[in-house]
């Protein structure tokens, strides 16, 4: 479980300690790819707290998602429509809701535990 966290940590240091900088036209892939990093990230933590984590699903599901928006966004550019928004928008609600998952799911540990032990 800590893997993914510490490989996010690492990515997130070396990118602060590194001079790189995202061409302007590549930030609407970008934020996408990092949206869609995150998803899978906390999904997969959602599911190893409800114990149906599956490394198949979580590596698939992370290509699946960055490739399908990445495609979305393509398509926007040569259409002139921002379809990369839509990929953003359910990304984003997708994470707060893994998030909020997560938070009652660790709550609910937390206090079963301490209520057990008093």
């Amino acid at each position: 479980m800590w893997l993914p966290i510490i490989g996010l940590l690492i990515g997130i240091l070396l990118g602060l300690m590194t001079e790189f900088r995202v061409p302007a036209e590549y930030t609407s892939y970008l934020s996408i790819a990092v949206l869609a990093a995150l998803d899978t990230l906390f999904g997969g933590i959602r599911a190893y707290l409800q114990e149906t984590f599956d490394s198949n699903v979580f590596v698939t599901g992370f290509f699946f998602n960055i490739l399908l928006a990445a495609g979305l966004a393509f398509l926007g550019v040569h259409l002139g429509v921002d379809l990369y928004l839509a990929a953003i928008f359910a990304f984003g609600v997708r994470l707060f809701n893994n998030i909020a998952v997560i938070r009652r799911m660790l709550l609910t540990k937390w206090q079963t535990k301490h209520h057990n032990n008093s």
